[in-house]
């Protein structure tokens, strides 16, 4: 058994324990199916898995969204761009927030049928955020499988073209996730290094790269426990606890829903199932007005605490 101290003991009196005054984020998690399936998934996408988001929850969401006067409609998966209602959700999304975004995993792009959605991005503005676990091909190809590498960066290519990375409004950013049981370095490194061998290898532009501290949640959890490392992962994600993260913890200012309406203080959370402490669904919240919740903790949230802190938009501190 680990003796790692209860994360809730970091949070006893503190503000921190509850949403902040106003929340910023509508996080959508469209459904489990992917084109891929990640060594590092903690929501164990794949191409078997049928969980889809409905237009129903979608509706829910973007009224949700209004009531709460949010600014960010951040979009996710699975590979979002296979919920077949996905580019009805863009363009009702891209009418009532000037800050959409998609994260994909690029390699869904190259696919005929998903294509399109390239010119679709441009087309609205979308915030387009793609992981790339890392800039050489080996690394990648045993995290994503083989030939992922090689079509990340045609496609990342094509962005470009169309100005993503390169001109005003068009934004590309990237994410990074360590291939294994290990922290990333510093974000301020690492996106140096990524825009020094993406432009000089493949002549590539983005903006800004993101670094997420891998969750022991998920696919990538229980890789931990297979190799007997789970509980020396998480002992080395207390010991590196930072209390100046969890002012900016995202969980803070976000709602998590997931495909069936289910409604998380984060994606991690959904990954184990952890809802918000009211256990109501999206379509209650649609009639409600916000009011600060207190934050479902276990031990997990170290993952987002260590270091400089880990969410969604990278480093935190």
């Amino acid at each position: 058994m680990s003796d790692v101290m209860d994360f809730n003991e970091h949070l006893i009196a503190s503000d921190y324990a509850y949403t902040a005054k106003n929340l910023d984020v509508m996080q959508m998690n469209l459904g489990k199916l992917c084109n891929l399936s990640c060594k590092h998934c903690h929501v164990e996408a794949g191409p078997k898995r049928t969980e889809i988001m409905p237009w129903s929850v979608m509706e829910a969401c973007l009224l949700v969204f209004e009531k709460y006067k949010m600014k960010t409609i951040d979009i996710t998966g699975g590979a979002p761009e296979m919920n077949p209602n996905f580019e009805k959700l863009l363009r009702k999304a891209a009418k009532i927030s000037s800050h959409v975004i998609v994260r994909t995993n690029l390699v869904i792009l190259k696919e005929e049928k998903y294509a399109h959605f390239l010119d679709l991005y441009k087309e609205l503005k979308i915030e387009v955020v793609c992981s790339l676990p890392y800039y050489r091909p080996d690394t990648m190809n045993r995290v994503r499988g083989d030939g992922t590498f090689e079509t990340s960066i045609e496609i990342l290519q094509k962005l470009n073209q169309l100005g993503y990375g390169r001109e005003e409004g068009l934004v590309l950013n990237l994410v990074y996730n360590p291939s294994g049981a290990f922290f990333a370095p510093p974000q301020e490194t690492m996106e140096a290094e990524y825009k020094y061998h993406l432009k000089k290898d493949f002549a590539i532009d983005f903006n800004h790269l993101f670094t997420i501290i891998n969750n022991p949640v998920g696919r990538f959890g229980a890789f931990l426990k297979r190799s007997d490392n789970y509980d020396g992962y998480l002992k080395k994600l207390e010991e590196s606890f930072n209390p100046a993260t969890l002012e900016g913890m995202m969980c803070r200012f976000q709602l998590s829903v997931s495909y069936d309406g289910s409604v998380y203080d984060c994606d991690f959370n959904q990954a184990i199932d952890l809802k918000i402490t009211s256990d109501k669904t999206i379509f209650d919240l649609v009639c409600e007005d916000y009011s600060p919740r207190k934050i479902q903790f276990k031990n997990h949230c170290y993952a987002c605490t260590a270091g400089q802190g880990s969410s969604c938009g990278g480093a935190t501190n």
